[in-house]
């Protein structure tokens, strides 16, 4: 299950739970889950050593060793103290070695190498802050109303955060435009329909034909991901379960045709 998921669920199900046992409301955490676009050269180790490294920094835990012990942080999973099997340990340690006990124990050093690094903002997001020259610079252009996307959720070069912004930008006028033609799901089955030549019909519930069950991962991908329909909706259209849609979502994104069949769909008149 993607993390955003299980955050949700503990965000909304754990805390309304938990208020309704202990006779309170309002809310239960700080903040708002946020998961952040890292570039992975050379930022994914720094983040993954700065998380768990929050134990120490907000004294729960006393050192290192102690952090491998902790239940509630991933560092011990990696250290092969603690197994849960939802959290992948394997390509973070590979990048230390590929033999696992080496591989440990270098992590562990470059991890303990990290303690007296405190606190350090830069990890948090906000690669374009210093492309736009700093923290001085971008108050300057937030007081003349400039505004500055999403660069919090972003961390790697300032190269790194522009190409991401302007697909993001990219993405959103397209969407823009789909729904100032009036674009719907039918629209989206029609057109994918006629590429796969195929009938609307034989898309729609779950038959296990290869080119059918095809389209269905095209259609559900531009559906939930372009027209940001739900994927409840979905389902409910085409005759699929949730879960069914979400799968066919994953399918239809890492296929080439689906974004062949949007800018057809887009250039195409009503």
């Amino acid at each position: 299950m993607p993390i955003s998921k299980v955050m949700l669920r503990l965000l909304t199900g754990y805390a309304q739970q938990f208020n309704r046992r202990h006779r309170r409301h309002g809310q239960l955490f700080q903040n708002r889950f946020k998961s952040v676009l890292c570039e992975e050269n050379p930022y994914l180790l720094e983040l993954v050593r700065y998380i768990h490294l929050n134990p120490i920094r907000a004294k729960i835990v006393e050192d290192i060793k102690s952090l491998k012990r902790f239940p509630y942080c991933g560092h011990g999973v990696l250290m092969g103290k603690h197994n849960y099997d939802w959290q992948d340990t394997d390509y973070v340690l590979r990048m230390f070695g590929q033999h696992l006990g080496s591989a440990r124990r270098a992590y562990n050093v470059f991890v303990a190498k990290g303690i007296s690094d405190g606190r350090r903002p830069e990890l948090v997001g906000g690669g374009f802050i210093r492309s736009a020259g700093g923290w001085s610079a971008l108050k300057v252009l937030r007081s003349k109303a400039t505004r500055i996307m999403g660069d919090e959720r972003i961390l790697g070069s300032s190269n790194f955060v522009k190409t991401v912004l302007k697909r993001a930008n990219e993405d959103y006028e397209r969407k823009t435009k789909a729904l100032a033609q009036g674009r719907n799901l039918d629209d989206i089955v029609e057109a994918v329909s006629e590429y796969f030549n195929i009938e609307p019909d034989s898309m729609r519930g779950t038959g296990k034909q290869r080119k059918a069950s095809l389209a269905r991962s095209v259609i559900c991908y531009l559906a939930v991901n372009k027209l940001k329909i739900s994927g409840r909706e979905v389902s409910r259209q085409l005759g699929l379960s949730p879960s069914a849609v979400s799968k066919a979502r994953i399918r239809g994104r890492s296929n080439k045709r689906s974004e062949l069949i949007w800018k057809k769909l887009l250039e195409s008149e009503n």
